[in-house]
């Protein structure tokens, strides 16, 4: 886990691989972007770190029915915007304009874009696997200069 790190993850479908405990032991904070699926994930991963986390298109029961759809959180210097869906995102709308990552999951692929000086970040998907893609989870960094570095880091299966 690198130092400062914040732990991104998206997609646990009411599953958390059990590697994910070690691997955001000592985190600074857990981001998970939506389709929580079990009320068990958010207290697993609540007792590794603060956790902020948004409702997916599958959270219809428990507490992740509850969630918002969009959240927006300051780190480091960077505001995060936390969504699921990107497709059903409206940046200015949705957060405001001076966003500086924005985390999503839904695809199930994870995925790093820089569009001009905002980075896209995709940490895959880390409950069970689904379209033959690796179980992954992402790690946000900033640098010295205050840029985002995001990470994906693929998990051994299971």
């Amino acid at each position: 886990m690198p130092k400062g790190a914040l732990g991104i993850i998206s997609d646990t479908h009411g599953m958390l691989h059990p590697g994910v405990s070690a691997l955001f032991r000592g985190v600074n904070g857990i981001v998970h972007a939506g389709d929580v699926g079990a009320d068990s994930v958010l207290d697993e991963l609540a007792v590794l770190a603060p956790l902020t986390a948004v409702r997916g298109n599958t959270d219809v029961n428990g507490r992740a029915a509850g969630l918002a759809t969009v959240e927006v959180l300051e780190w480091e210097g960077l505001s995060i915007a936390v969504v699921h869906d990107l497709n059903r995102f409206h940046l200015e709308r949705d957060a405001g304009e001076f966003i500086d990552i924005v985390v999503f999951g839904h695809s199930h692929r994870a995925e790093i874009v820089w569009r001009r000086d905002r980075v896209f970040f995709n940490p895959g998907s880390a409950g069970p696997r689904r379209f033959g893609l690796p179980s992954t989870v992402g790690f946000l960094t900033v640098d010295q200069k205050g840029v985002p570095r995001p990470e994906v880091v693929e998990l051994r299966p299971v």
